[in-house]
């Protein structure tokens, strides 16, 4: 029994390698990419393409892993599997491409959820790349252009053909909490230096507050904690201060379309005498936004509208027929925007634009039934070697943020109504992506309260990875040409799987 126990621990520390390639026939991938590097790339050297999905996988008995193997990693029907090895002819190269380390990565996931499935046992440990074999007389030049071309560097990375010796990862142990030393007596210009080195988001005028609150109220230095989540918060995104800038003073020139502006904004005007009467209030882009609905709502229009303290969706109140007795729901409408994620990683930018829009009324219990889809971009047929130094090919962040939105929408169970395609030279410069939704609870389902001191907070979701930190900051900012190197943490990458249970 014990000589059992044994053999089965050493089986567990093996790591064992899968390739799994699509057969003739249903190599659809390997066929869209041949044609890309081909016709967009120009590679006229290149004969084909083969992708091949690669898994490391341990923890795993002889007989678990056999029992495996065919059963979850492939469909012999159209799938090709290998062990240890895959093929890779004279005429071929091939190279590896995985996910950055910290980042969620699906498949691995769901294979390793799939095992645990079979086996009713522990959880065993999966890593994924995907290979890419090229065949063909292909130069060095071809070879570093095709890489440049399928490796994002914002999430991915080329990596190694040796199979590792084991998938321990050595755990760093975070040290104290640092604070930022002198802080409080910097200069304009070590602020702005400050600024610079850490990448934050928030302006110097507001740098410039928090070293007078912490040097006159708090009477310390700040730490590195307390800056990332004031400049989080404080982020155009998480606050919007770009549209509820105070606007101080408005010219109108005497061409028809100056007049014809300064006519709308005294129209504008008139409806803040009529909502707000006495009441100050600033006038801003989120007022000039707003201020049609405020007058719907003040003069009747809008009294099935449900008032509330919320700001980041909006719900009306319907009769709905349920069961043959009339019941109060809301009608749940939200959108998210994720212009810059999908800008820089555009297949988890456009699907966490989906998931995203989705959590928002799914935490007020309602059920999301229809999605639609926006977006803006440049034309998708603009040469390679035409691509803006620092950005992606308007060619594949148009076609990766589709397959990123469908993907999602297709996993969680949502149909996109509505998707409509925007092309224009204008979205060259920044992407738009927005997913629209609209769900529906009973009212009596929704609990709206404030928050107090003492209450719990409760994280219910997938686990966090360094993918999507820093997504609100980063979004804020002016981006250069060193964006898609220096954003290698801001996009999410989305767990459908995970949403749809909860």
């Amino acid at each position: 029994m014990n000589r059992t126990i044994q053999d089965e621990n050493l089986q567990r520390k093996k790591v064992r390698r899968i390739f799994v390639e699509k057969k003739k026939g249903y190599n659809a991938e390997a066929y869209w990419m041949y044609r890309d590097f081909r016709d967009f790339l120009g590679i006229s050297g290149l004969e084909g393409v083969r992708v091949a999905y690669r898994y490391d996988i341990t923890d795993l008995t002889d007989t678990e892993y056999a029992d495996s193997v065919r059963a979850i990693f492939s469909e012999s029907l159209a799938d090709a599997l290998y062990e240890e090895i895959l093929p890779v002819g004279d005429d071929e190269r091939a190279f590896a491409v995985e996910y950055l380390p910290g980042q969620f990565d699906q498949k691995a996931d769901s294979a390793s959820q799939c095992i645990q499935l079979l086996t009713l046992g522990e959880k065993p440990r999966c890593k994924a790349a995907k290979v890419i074999i090229l065949k063909g007389s292909i130069t060095d030049a071809d070879l570093e252009k095709i890489k440049s071309y399928c490796i994002n560097p914002v999430d991915s990375m080329e990596t190694g053909m040796d199979k590792p010796e084991t998938l321990d990862t050595e755990a760093v142990i975070p040290g104290d909490i640092s604070q930022i030393n002198g802080f409080c007596s910097m200069t304009a210009d070590e602020l702005a230096a400050l600024k610079d080195k850490l990448g934050l988001a928030m302006s110097m005028d507001d740098l410039e507050f928090c070293r007078k609150y912490f040097s006159e109220t708090e009477h310390r230095d700040l730490t590195m904690t307390e800056i990332r989540v004031l400049d989080t918060y404080w982020s155009d995104h998480c606050r919007h201060s770009t549209f509820l800038t105070k606007i101080n003073k408005i010219e109108f020139d005497d061409s028809p379309f100056g007049s014809f502006l300064k006519t709308v904004y005294e129209q504008y005007m008139a409806s803040r005498k009529f909502v707000y009467g006495d009441q100050e209030k600033d006038i801003s882009l989120m007022d000039l936004a707003t201020i049609a609905m405020k007058v719907m709502r003040k003069d009747g229009r809008l009294d099935d509208m449900e008032v509330s303290d919320e700001v980041n969706a909006c719900s009306i109140v319907i009769n709905a027929r349920v069961n043959g007795k009339d019941e109060e729901w809301l009608v749940m409408f939200k959108n998210e925007t994720h212009n810059h994620p999908t800008e820089i990683e555009p297949f988890g930018g456009a699907a966490t634009c989906l998931g995203g829009g989705i959590r928002d009324p799914l935490s007020g219990r309602a059920y999301v039934y229809q999605a639609m889809r926006i977006t803006g971009s440049g034309d998708p047929r603009t040469p390679f070697d035409k691509t803006l130094p620092g950005k992606l090919p308007q060619r594949k962040i148009t076609t990766e943020a589709a397959a990123g939105y469908s993907s999602y929408g297709n996993q969680i169970g949502l149909a996109g109504g509505q998707v409509s395609e925007i092309y224009d030279e204008g979205y060259v410069a920044k992407r738009m992506e927005l997913g629209a939704l609209i769900g529906a609870v009973p009212r009596e389902n929704v609990v709206r309260a404030k928050p107090e001191p003492g209450d719990v907070v409760i994280l219910v979701g997938g686990r966090t990875g360094r993918d999507g930190c820093g997504g609100a900051t980063g979004s804020s900012k002016e981006q250069d040409e060193k964006a898609l190197l220096t954003c290698g943490a801001e996009v999410q990458k989305g767990n459908p799987s995970l949403e749809r249970n909860i």
